[in-house]
């Protein structure tokens, strides 16, 4: 029996790429480099895609992956790289200027409250992460949150979860499960850590690496029905 939830945020709880690209939109124009175009857009998430995979490898920290994204986004279109710090700040900024939920994500998480100890484990940038939990207003429905930039490990790394495992009420790793979206950060960090993986995976493409979730679904109300059935 599932006891307690481990709730990735970014993707999984609430829309992350509505608020990515609306930021990136509106930083372009702030800077004045014009209008960014969906092939753009498209170049830019396969370079971040690329620099969070290296930091949750442990390749790179994460202070160099937030400025040297856009240093090679902006050298590869041609834009001059000078003020990327500032960019990266202002984009990070932007983010909170959309706070959307996943479809049924917040009646999903405020149904189970009651009935499971659910905790939101996330990679992103510590204070960026509470000024967006804040503006959800989810905090309520969770017995705890765990940024990385907290604790000084990343998802999917071993220590992470260990220093969530120590500071939660169920013992038992047979009776935690983690959903996320991700494969590399959340379901191969829940994989390695011996707990229930459910990857949330909306567009129910096929899964073609080699990390197998427990469990898929791809809407939160199918994630309710899975809680029934276990």
């Amino acid at each position: 029996m599932i006891k307690t939830i481990l709730w990735d945020i970014d993707g999984t709880i609430l829309n992350f790429q509505s608020a990515a690209e609306n930021s990136l939109k509106n930083t372009f124009r702030k800077f004045g480099y014009g209008e960014i175009t969906d092939e753009l857009l498209h170049m830019y998430e396969g370079i971040n895609d690329v620099y969070w995979c290296k930091l949750e490898k442990g390749e790179i920290k994460k202070e160099k992956l937030l400025v040297e994204r856009f240093v090679e986004f902006f050298t590869k279109i041609g834009v001059e790289t000078t003020h990327v710090k500032e960019f990266n700040q202002a984009y990070l900024n932007g983010l909170l200027d959309t706070v959307v939920f996943m479809p049924e994500a917040h009646e999903t998480v405020k149904k189970l409250h009651p009935q499971y100890k659910q905790y939101i484990v996330t990679n992103g940038v510590k204070q960026l992460q509470r000024q967006k939990i804040a503006k959800a207003k989810i905090e309520e429905f969770f017995d705890g949150i765990f940024i990385s930039d907290e604790i000084g490990h990343e998802k999917p790394q071993l220590e992470f979860f260990d220093y969530v495992f120590d500071r939660i009420e169920t013992q038992n790793r047979d009776e935690i499960m983690i959903i996320g979206d991700s494969l590399t950060s959340d379901i191969a960090g829940g994989i390695h850590a011996g707990i229930h993986t459910c990857w949330y995976h909306p567009s129910n493409e096929e899964n073609h690496s080699d990390i197998k979730p427990e469990f898929t679904v791809t809407s939160h109300l199918a994630f309710q029905e899975l809680l029934k059935q276990l």
